[in-house]
């Protein structure tokens, strides 16, 4: 091996929900030691970087209970069971922002939090969009705001955007705009 593999020796199943699993597993170092890991599962997610006709970044406004505050975020959700992420874009973008898209692009994917999940987001830009209607998940309450890059940038710098994906969709946005 190279040297930094460890090897899970045992594995438990903490707790089962309807979005990630926990687990507590035991591994082999590669120094022969062993070590517990907390690993929580995901299914995935996307998330759509959407820029109206003029230029706007659409985010959306929620309600996120474990920081128990209220964020701007662009438009995301996690796949369901089998789904494609690339139709998983077009439904979550039309669920949140009520907008479809004539083309969409994907621009990337990454995993959120490494250290600890499994979760890989596949991030997607579009800038053709048509509106439409939001269909919202029963226990889902947002708000759709539509801001310039630099409006995007002050929400970033007072924490309004403050979760990874929307700050790297401010900093495509901003690299977008460069190579114009």
């Amino acid at each position: 091996m190279d040297g930094l593999t460890e090897t899970r020796t045992e594995s438990k199943e903490i707790f089962k929900g309807k979005i990630v699993h926990l687990f507590l597993d035991k591994v082999s170092l590669p120094d022969g030691r062993s070590a517990s890991r907390e690993v929580v599962k995901h299914p995935g997610a996307v998330a759509i970087i959407a820029a109206d006709d003029e230029g706007k970044l659409l985010l959306v406004r929620q309600y996120r209970y474990p920081m128990n505050k209220i964020l701007y975020e662009i438009p995301a959700g996690k796949l369901e069971p089998g789904e494609n992420p690339d139709d998983a874009a077009r439904r979550e973008l039309e669920e949140e922002t009520g907008y479809q898209c004539e083309e969409m692009k994907k621009v990337s994917s990454f995993y959120s939090s490494p250290g600890f999940s499994d979760e890989l987001l596949h991030v997607y830009f579009t800038h053709s969009l048509i509106s439409g209607k939001q269909h919202l998940d029963e226990d889902e309450f947002l708000e759709v705001y539509a801001v310039t890059l630099e409006e995007a940038e002050h929400m970033v710098e007072d924490h309004r955007i403050a979760d990874a994906k929307t700050v790297y969709a401010v900093q495509y946005m901003r690299l977008r705009s460069l190579k114009k």
